[in-house]
């Protein structure tokens, strides 16, 4: 690829207003090699060197000779640094020299493990007699091909999901491969964080025992892309001593990475063109000009929006070229990713607007460009992404095109602080009570827990074998517990989602398509009554949500709009563990309900972004128990705001937009794993809320309790930055229910909190010199504050009066379906 020729050709368009905010050029790097001692086995050695592999780089080597020594590995390299034969050579040599060796590959997704797979086929028709009995185990695999791989397999390639949920609680009849078992790999390590990484850390422990029960002692090898803290998460996740290799041998072609800022509507710098739109410019441009090229997103509703738009603006260029570009995300059947991939890989496609689900090391061919459509969320998944572009020694293009939000905003204005920061640590807490809880019967239905287990589940482990015994669920003999549940513990545990409850999409007509999937929550946002949901780039509009059958039925329609819902969340304070007076305020940690009601949809015309109008929903609420903290500010604190003529609640909508964006610089957590609000209720007194968003919580709300100093300081660093006088989304931004995170450009579109009073809050809260904003310009100013305050102090009803007047109120307007 051209790319500074292409450059000059963007920069001359029509749509070109300056976006080009920051230009980094990443240099070529030049191979490293080392020769391995030994050498490798000559069948390997032919192996390799039909797939034009003759030397092996620095890591490479290293890890294989570490591995082959008997030591457990974690291997961090960049995207495409050739990772897997890291594992694959060593395993290859076992086996070829004692074929009844056994190993068992886990990747995050089924996606990697296929193409996994693929490669090692690929080994089999070069070396036709090589002893490998190999094959993917997970939900797709048919009951034949299951039974064949549980009796003969000698690579087994699963997830972790699959292990926990139908191999380790099955383990008598795959007997023969754990017994057998020499090599375990754990590949994409660094996607292994949050609620996911805690309940994996589990499953590989309830496998440790297996192994154990087995006489199994299989040497560990994990891959991770870079992240700062790679050995110790290897480490907390496989309860085992680990050799870290991070010398990385590969080559690199010259990078070109882009900050692309959509620029300012309107004379009062208040708002940014959507990032969507100029991604579909961007994409379209790429693909005209024939470079393979893809888009990564951090929503689905976003991955089908921007393919819309850009099959559009290539269908004015060339029909050929507007059915080359497809979406990807999550809710796609197995065998429709798969064409996608297939297709990506062949050349058949020339672009993908992908979720994160292809940001791991699926195969899926050379591409010259990568457009980052919103910050990632971590510098990590950001290097992740941006290293899908350019996989070999050829020139590649990264375009990074920020959202209006604070923390994108933020990171476009300061490329110093993203291209000099080290990525972010993955966190794990494999000790939260609740995930030990639900490991534990999954335990105890595989083998008796022992005292020597107790360490592994953490400091509650005696206490929950207690309640579990209580409940009748183990039973104990002598010092052993054991499963009495009598159930199948593992199905009642999700590794990955918040909630268990998953809605089928149906498209209606004569044989019922199923369409996709999604989870609870997603499904009262995105597919409630009167939605219009996207797939594959087309729109189908939602004629009923069955919340009994978990099913949302929907038509196929041409519309010029979709819809965003709109969410209400109140907050309980259930139970107050901790407390302390930070500075001049109170705060305090503790359990939360958090109870949340989609009430409202809006319909936004594509590519204008027009609201069209409103509709009601009439959904029932979902409530989250969780944990929280939550920093209830003294009334001294919104002296200069009230002075000022200002509503002191609006300046704490401003902070709450800005807390969640904050906490993962310091918590190092996902924007998805924590929500944040304001509720005047909850607490008897405004305040600010930061939760969980797992039940039971998973301590990153904790970590806020712990750091809220720091917490506070990044929030006034990163709206004192804005260069922009009274708030805009990209500081204080717009107030966003936590669980609506869809489309970025939609949600930021709302009316924008106070940043003055944000401000002046702020330097109460950390005892600064006092920051008096200036005087509001609003005519109503002081009624508005009046009758703010008027609101916080009025009386609250009864919960069972509100709910009824609630009730009737939306009797008095029940939604009507409007259908284009």
């Amino acid at each position: 690829m051209k790319v500074e020729q292409f450059l000059i050709r963007l920069k001359s368009s029509n749509y070109y207003a300056g976006q080009v905010v920051h230009t980094e050029r990443l240099d070529e790097r030049a191979a490293r090699y080392h020769r391995l001692s030994p050498p490798l086995m000559d069948r390997v050695a032919r192996i390799l060197k039909k797939e034009k592999i003759t030397d092996l780089y620095t890591h490479q080597a290293a890890s294989i000779e570490n591995v082959r020594a008997g030591d457990n590995v974690v291997v961090v390299t960049g995207t495409a640094s050739g990772k897997t034969l890291c594992y694959n050579v060593p395993v290859l040599e076992r086996i070829i020299g004692q074929p009844s060796a056994c190993a068992l590959y886990l990747y995050p997704t089924k996606a990697l493990a296929q193409d996994q797979l693929r490669t090692l086929h690929r080994y089999q028709t070069i070396d036709l007699e090589l002893p490998l009995r190999t094959g993917t185990y997970d939900g797709d695999t048919p009951p034949a091909t299951r039974r064949k791989l549980k009796n003969e397999a000698n690579v087994l390639l699963t997830n972790p999901d699959m292990l926990h949920s139908g191999i380790l609680p099955n383990h008598g009849s795959w007997a023969h491969f754990f017994s057998r078992l020499e090599y375990v790999v754990i590949d994409e390590i660094h996607t292994y964080r949050g609620v996911f990484g805690s309940n994996v850390a589990h499953v590989l422990n309830r496998l440790n025992r297996i192994c154990d029960h087995y006489g199994a002692k299989p040497v560990f090898v994990c891959c991770s892309a870079t992240i700062r803290n790679p050995l110790e998460l290897a480490e907390k996740l496989t309860g085992k001593s680990m050799t870290l290799v991070d010398d990385d041998g590969s080559p690199r072609g010259e990078k070109t990475f882009v900050f692309w800022n959509p620029p300012h509507i309107g004379d009062d710098r208040m708002e940014r063109k959507s990032a969507n739109v100029e991604a579909a410019n961007v994409l379209s441009d790429l693909v005209a000009e024939d470079h393979k090229v893809i888009a990564f997103v951090r929503a689905r509703v976003v991955s089908e929006v921007i393919t819309k738009y850009a099959k559009d603006i290539l269908e004015q260029m060339s029909p050929s070229r507007a059915r080359a570009v497809r979406s990807y995300r999550g809710g796609y059947l197995p065998e429709e990713r798969r064409r996608i991939e297939q297709a990506l890989f062949s050349g058949e496609l020339q672009a993908v607007v992908s979720t994160n689900a292809l940001e791991l090391g699926i195969d899926v061919g050379s591409l010259e460009s990568a457009v980052l459509v919103g910050y990632p969320g971590s510098i990590a998944s950001t290097w992740q992404q941006a290293g899908r572009a350019g996989r070999g020694k050829e020139p590649s293009l990264v375009v990074l095109i920020p959202h209006d939000s604070p923390i994108d905003q933020y990171m476009v204005q300061h490329p110093d602080y993203f291209f000099g920061r080290s990525p972010e640590n993955a966190v794990i807490d494999s000790k939260n009570p609740h995930i030990v809880l639900s490991q534990m019967r999954s335990a105890a239905f595989e083998l008796p827990v022992e005292k020597k287990d107790w360490e592994s589940f953490g400091e509650y482990c005696g206490a929950i074998l207690q309640i579990l015994e209580e409940d009748h669920q183990l039973k104990r003999k002598g010092s052993k517990y054991y499963w009495s549940g009598g159930s199948y513990p593992s199905a009642d545990v999700s590794l990955r989602n918040i909630g268990d409850a998953v809605y089928t999409i149906i498209e209606q007509g004569a044989d019922n398509r199923v369409i996709g999937t999604i989870d609870e929550i997603s499904a009262h946002m995105q597919v409630h009554p009167e939605a219009v949901y996207m797939h594959a780039g087309e729109t189908y509009f939602v004629n009923e949500l069955d919340l009994v059958k978990k099913i949302a039925f929907v038509e196929k329609v041409d519309t010029d709009y979709y819809t965003q819902s709109l969410t209400e969340v109140k907050i309980k304070i259930e139970d107050e563990e901790l407390g302390k007076t930070w500075r001049l305020s109170e705060c305090h940690f503790g359990d939360l309900s958090v109870t949340s009601v989609t009430y409202m949809f809006k319909k936004i015309k594509f590519g204008s972004r027009d609201s069209l109008g409103f509709g009601a929903l009439d959904l029932p609420p979902q409530t989250l128990l969780t944990s929280g903290t939550w920093l209830i500010p003294l009334e001294d604190t919104y002296k200069h705001v009230r002075k000022s003529g200002r509503v002191p609640r609006e300046g704490l909508l401003g902070i709450s937009n800005v807390i969640k964006e904050v906490i993962p610089i310091y918590a190092m957590c996902d924007t998805m794993d924590i929500g944040a609000s304001v509720d005047s209720s909850a607490a008897n007194a405004p305040g600010i809320f930061v939760f969980d968003r797992f039940p039971g919580g998973l301590g990153f709300a904790h970590k806020a309790y712990e750091m809220i100093e720091d917490i506070m300081s990044g929030c006034l660093a990163l709206i004192d930055r804005c260069p922009c006088e009274n708030g805009c989304p990209s500081c204080v931004g717009s107030p966003i229910p936590p669980f609506s995170q869809t489309d970025p450009d939609v949600t930021a579109r709302g009316l924008i909190p106070d940043k003055e009073a944000a401000k002046s809050i702020l330097h109460a809260l950390l005892e600064l010199e006092p920051y008096v904003p200036s005087k509001s310009d609003r005519e109503d100013a002081a009624e508005v504050a009046a009758v703010d305050l008027a609101l916080l102090n009025a009386k609250k009803l009864p919960q069972p009066l509100e709910k009824r007047l609630r009730e009737r109120a939306g009797n008095f307007k029940k939604p009507h379906r409007t259908k284009s």
